[in-house]
């Protein structure tokens, strides 16, 4: 049943995209944030299909952390699923991503109308100037902005290298930072056709301010906490089979 259901989803996903994509970019003289919820709208139609067709829910811990300014989120990366929970979850938002998905043909595009920071991860140093140098603009938009530091999904129970990137931000922006830890890839594996229906956990952190620390120090317990709170609600034992 969750392969039908899934096919459906990937069906209906196919046959919206492109057409929304295209609406996107007539969009794009409007402002950013203008802009932001015209493509926030493919989204919550993704999520709603996820649950109505998917059966696939989530539940939220600690939205008491989320703070009144904009800040920085740095998150658990396993899924497709937070890319779109994320923002619902949170304000208004733009990820720092590999400049290579705003090729993708139709999501790529509508991606772009977003006002991502796009760099290249080989750039090394030059990358770092590039994510603080767009991410203060963005901060200064009243932008959230979205890390994934582990750069790519990651299987449950295993851990990705943390790059330096969003604490690096933080550090030199005084932006907070907000870490968020989640199940998803119990439900939505990585390059996976199935999504199980069930209820994914998604837990946020207390603010990490960066005042007086290094970026090193700051990412180091981003990551601590990431990784023991994906531990504590991961449940891979309850993940429904099909």
């Amino acid at each position: 049943m969750a392969g039908l259901r899934s096919l459906i989803y990937m069906l209906l996903q196919a046959i919206i995209t492109p057409p929304y994509a295209l609406f996107t970019l007539m969009c794009f003289a409007l402002p950013p944030h203008s802009r932001y919820q015209v493509t926030y709208g493919w989204t919550r139609l993704m999520l709603f299909m996820l649950r109505t067709i998917c059966g696939l829910r989530y539940e939220v811990l600690g939205r008491e952390n989320i703070p009144d300014q904009p800040s920085i989120i740095l998150s658990k990366h396993q899924s497709a699923w937070e890319t779109l929970a994320l923002q619902q979850i949170f304000p208004p938002q733009v990820w720092v991503l590999k400049k290579e998905l705003l090729r993708i043909p139709f999501f790529g595009w509508g991606l772009a109308m977003t006002s991502p920071i796009a760099i290249d991860r080989s750039a090394g140093k030059a990358a770092l100037e590039q994510i603080v140098e767009q991410g203060r603009e963005r901060l200064q938009q009243n932008f959230w902005i979205v890390v994934f530091p582990e750069g790519t999904r990651i299987p449950p129970g295993k851990k990705g290298k943390y790059r330096i990137g969003g604490a690096w931000l933080a550090v030199h922006t005084g932006a907070l930072v907000v870490p968020v830890a989640h199940n998803a890839g119990e439900f939505w594996g990585r390059n996976s056709f199935i999504k199980y229906p069930g209820t994914i956990t998604l837990s946020i952190g207390h603010p990490i301010h960066p005042d007086g620390i290094e970026a090193g120090e700051l990412m180091a317990q981003a990551e601590a906490w990431i990784e023991a709170e994906t531990a504590r609600i991961s449940r891979p034992s309850h993940r429904p089979i099909e």
